[in-house]
């Protein structure tokens, strides 16, 4: 058997900054710090279900897009790359988590409790050359 170490842990080492004073720092460094709402969602319904109300997610996502409300979406693989799983990402341009759970509340796959979801922040520091200038016309917008 393999000695087990102890590791004494200095919790203060551990602890993150806020989320908005992580933007500031990461705006006085330069990055472009720009915040959107993702949301990650699953089926918890067989496929047919889920196929189902896809019609009806595929419209809801398109009017909020033609608002401007989602930045991009889509779906995602499993973990190998091979296989749908009907998982999808999609991340909105919301001024609050409460705003951003609304929509995705709206959708729906989350309404028909097709899927379930978890919403959190996320922020592109760094990107594409090409996709700076988007960004910034977004953001002045």
């Amino acid at each position: 058997m393999g000695a087990i170490s102890i590791i004494k842990i200095n919790k203060e080492s551990l602890t993150m900054p806020t989320w908005d004073d992580y933007k500031k720092t990461a705006r006085e460094r330069g990055s472009l710090a720009f915040e959107l709402y993702l949301i990650e969602t699953i089926p918890i319904r067989a496929p047919a279900e889920v196929q189902k109300v896809l019609p009806a997610h595929i419209a809801y996502q398109q009017k909020l897009a033609a608002k401007g409300k989602i930045f991009m979406a889509g779906p995602i693989s499993d973990q190998k790359g091979t296989e749908m799983q009907g998982a999808g990402m999609i991340f909105y341009r919301a001024s609050s988590m409460d705003e951003a759970r609304e929509w995705a509340d709206g959708d729906p796959m989350h309404s028909q409790n097709v899927k379930v979801y978890t919403l959190r922040k996320w922020m592109i520091n760094e990107c594409t050359s090409s996709l700076i200038s988007e960004i910034e016309k977004i953001r002045n917008a």
